[in-house]
């Protein structure tokens, strides 16, 4: 009993205290260490306590290791990472395993040990005072593990090893286990991905010599004269000087980056099918297998709104009243919740959408201001810094609403009155997560899918605010642009949020309460002022944990940052590798030195997260696609390639993406002032698929425009579908459960019936003893003594109607 460390469902229900003001288990207390009988509870409340909490037994058996070219490989692999390893203590004998049983009242027979240990505190109790014992063994047990967690996890010293699960399990319970679980094995998949990450980035720059789009757009020799790219101030330009955009983008954009998110997204499944699989191998180890969702108590405000209620029905109405709708809130009592929850949501996503058109108008107006500058190199330089400062307005913009959607989304939660605490995290998960998708991802889907898209041509622009043109993408396309602002937002967020942010804001909350408490007590003289404060008093001061949404947040934004857009950003797998393997640490530190240590809580997966993980792993197939076959121009040169050109290479194509426009159609009030080419130029080209202006329908869609654009819908079609069946295939052929961990299992049922039935055949030979001696005693006895007999034989049939019972329910186990 004394080690039934984690045998309590909820530690909260106890009083204890450990050193990081948390409650703890009564049994995590050994046997060996003696107690004041005045640190128990009455008999009654201990027995139903050890009863409800405890288990009914433990039975050791060996664990068979797979054998065969498994067994070699596994520990060819734990001699290669033996460096890697932690230096903690390992189980003496880790073939044995400890096999255990829930308490069940059908079986109180069992665990008559239980009275035993009752009986040993009760009546041998400590001659030492309650307090020292309950500081000397807390103490004692706690700063070993923590001491040891510090060294060989919570320093950014021991980045390259492997975290010890187990300790953090033993110390901060199965839910936080889980959680740095999946952020390791995270972190271990990003390392493939960004191996072929930054093998792609590679192939993009060799081959960038020999692209011949790109040695086309900077050949001098060809000329591409442009139209202007703003009315009256700018002036025909020459497509070569935009050269070194067009390199750029090739590093980007080539035939590797459509092998990569196939790559990404299959890699997406192989990781959620991996973290089946641990998962399910630590619920085995840390016997979760048989645990099973207890009913949850209702939150405390939902039941003071009940109670609300329950006065006012009380009060208002008749005797006719619904009983069950006075037992609990119906969703007419939650309607105003309800409402203010749609209203405010759609109003935080409608301000994200505002911001997003906020940094576009700031786009186009500062690139008009930009070119009235009479610098040159100003006005030569207008798409870097409008782009660039566009993308840290947005990156702050984030950051500040980030704040506020975190704080919006707990208080409309509040006010909706979940009824669980479960329920009340599972709803805050989603409104917090769509609030933040929207406002991380807005400005990204802006540039990826609707910039350049709503332009117009020469002579017909679109316009807004009378006077601004709708920006429109580069000449190297928008993928470029696409890149610079995914990897500004995903850098700025992980330096920022994930990294500053956690390190600076619980400082600042720990010494903003330091000096809240130093004015608000009262200065006494204190005797024993020179001594150091003592461990309690200085763990009051850390910060109080808030829970793991925070965590998990910032972790799948990233997930989203990795797969969504890979197509655009090869590289985003490795800055995101480099900011887990300090995020890591990070949190370990944070965790073991500045956060009281939280109450343990046993789970057996991580919840909403893998619903969301799995979602944001389908919806990144359908957005690399369209990436690939709308913002890219891997569709065009195909097309090109394959059914325009005609040697079947790529020279021409620059040609065949410009079309023509008559320079005497522009609008009066539109045409180039002071510009030096004017009497030069009669025909100015343009990026997209029209008709010439010598045509019968001048400036119409041409068809190789409806081409192209059935040639994009259909890559659509066919990637996502391969891609989605390949998945599912992934799916198919990785089991959740490890082969040894289900046989296992079931070795485990087959000993656990194999114990029941013998106990159950034991009992019976007992009573049955006992029956034959009484029927004995009865024949000479007295007359009360036959109806002790008559009561026991009874007694005797209700048993063997049990075991008949039992028998059948194991039957079918």
């Amino acid at each position: 009993a004394g080690t039934c460390v984690h045998s309590c469902p909820s530690v909260s229900s106890f009083p204890f205290k450990d050193r990081h003001g948390s409650s703890f288990c009564a049994w995590d207390l050994t046997i060996s260490d003696s107690f004041n009988n005045e640190f128990f509870f009455p008999f009654s409340i201990l027995l139903e306590i050890t009863l409800m909490y405890d288990i009914l037994f433990t039975q050791m058996y060996e664990v068979k290791e797979e054998g065969g070219i498994l067994k070699k490989l596994n520990e060819i692999w734990c001699k290669l990472t033996e460096p890697l390893q932690p230096q903690v203590p390992q189980k003496d004998n880790t073939k044995m395993k400890s096999l255990s049983y829930p308490f069940s009242r059908e079986k109180i027979y069992f665990g008559a040990y239980l009275l035993t240990i009752f009986f040993f505190f009760f009546f041998f109790p400590s001659p030492l005072g309650i307090s020292s014992l309950i500081a000397n063994n807390v103490y004692d047990a706690a700063y070993p593990l923590h001491d040891l967690l510090y060294r060989e996890w919570a320093r950014y010293g021991v980045f390259y090893k492997f975290q010890p699960i187990g300790l953090i399990r033993k110390y901060f319970g199965e839910k936080i286990g889980l959680y740095f679980a999946w952020l390791g094995l995270y972190t271990e998949f990003l390392i493939p991905s960004s191996v072929v990450g930054v093998i792609v980035f590679l192939y993009g720059c060799i081959t960038i010599e020999s692209d011949i789009p790109s040695k086309e757009m900077c050949d001098q020799h060809n000329a591409f004269t442009m139209c202007p790219l703003c009315d009256k101030l700018c002036d025909y330009w020459n497509l070569s000087s935009a050269c070194a955009t067009a390199r750029a983008s090739h590093l980007f954009d080539n035939p590797a980056t459509v092998f990569f998110s196939i790559f990404m997204a299959l890699w997406a499944t192989m990781f959620l099918e991996q973290w089946k699989r641990l998962q399910m191998r630590l619920n085995y180890f840390w016997d979760l297998t048989g645990l099973e969702e207890e009913e949850e108590h209702p939150r405390p405000e939902y039941e003071t709104k009940l109670l609300q209620k329950k006065l006012k029905i009380k009060n208002t109405t008749t005797e006719n009243t619904n009983e069950d709708e006075k037992e609990k809130l119906t969703w007419r009592d939650r309607m105003p919740g309800y409402l203010a929850n749609f209203s405010l949501i759609l109003f935080m996503i409608m301000l994200t959408f505002s911001a997003v058109f906020g940094v576009i108008v700031y786009r186009i107006t500062t690139a008009a201001a930009l070119s009235f500058s009479t610098n040159e190199t100003t006005r030569s330089n207008v798409r870097v810094t409008v782009t660039a400062t566009a993308v840290i307005i947005n990156l702050v913009v984030i950051l500040i609403l980030d704040e506020i959607y975190g704080a919006v989304a707990k208080w409309l939660t509040e006010i909706e009155v979940p009824k669980t605490e479960k329920t009340f995290e599972e709803r805050l998960i989603l409104k917090a997560f769509l609030l933040k998708f929207v406002n991380s991802y807005a400005p990204i889907f802006y540039v990826a899918f609707f910039k350049g898209r709503f332009v117009g041509r020469p002579g017909h622009y679109v316009y807004v605010f009378d006077g601004y043109r709708m920006e429109e993408c580069a000449p190297g396309g928008c993928l470029m642009e696409l890149c610079i602002q995914l990897s500004i937002i995903m850098l700025g967020k992980q330096l920022i949020q994930n990294n500053l942010f956690e390190i600076g804001i619980p400082k600042l909350k720990k010494l903003f309460r330091k000096l809240k408490d130093e004015r608000t007590e009262p200065k006494e003289i204190n005797t024993n002022q020179s001594k150091d404060p003592q461990q309690w008093y200085l763990d009051y001061s850390l910060e109080p944990f808030t829970g793991l949404t925070p965590e998990y947040m910032e972790m799948i934004i990233q997930f989203g940052f990795v797969t969504l857009f890979v197509a655009s950003f090869p590289l985003a797998p490795l800055f995101a590798l480099l900011n887990n393997i300090i995020e890591v640490r990070l949190d370990a530190k944070k965790f073991v030195t500045e956060l009281r240590r939280p109450d343990t809580v046993r789970a057996k997966d991580i919840g909403i997260w893998y619903n969301i993980l799995s979602g944001i792993g389908k919806l990144s197939v359908i957005i690399n696609a369209f990436v690939i076959s709308v913002t890219s121009d891997f569709i065009p040169r195909l097309m090109y390639q394959y059914a325009y050109s005609q040697n079947g290479t790529m020279h021409g194509f620059i040609n065949h993406t410009l079309s023509y426009f008559n320079v005497s159609h522009l609008k009066p009030g539109t045409q180039p002032e002071n510009s030096p080419f004017a009497r030069d130029v009669l025909f100015c080209r343009f990026k997209d698929y029209r008709e010439p202006p010598w045509s019968p329908n001048p400036y119409e869609f041409s068809k190789q425009y409806w081409a192209v654009l059935s040639a994009r819908l259909a890559f659509v079609i066919l990637f996502q579908n391969l891609v989605m069946f390949l998945s599912v295939l992934v799916d198919w052929m990785i089991p959740d459960i490890p082969k040894d961990i289900s046989e296992q299992i079931k070795k485990e049922k087959s000993v656990l019936v194999d114990f029941f039935l013998k106990e159950e055949h034991e009992k019976l030979k007992l009573i049955e003893s006992f029956i034959t001696h009484d029927k004995h005693r009865h024949q000479s006895g007295t007359k009360g003594q036959r109806i002790r007999a008559a009561s026991f034989c009874q007694f005797s049939r209700s048993q063997r109607g049990s075991l008949a019972s039992f028998s059948s329910q194991h039957t079918e186990v």
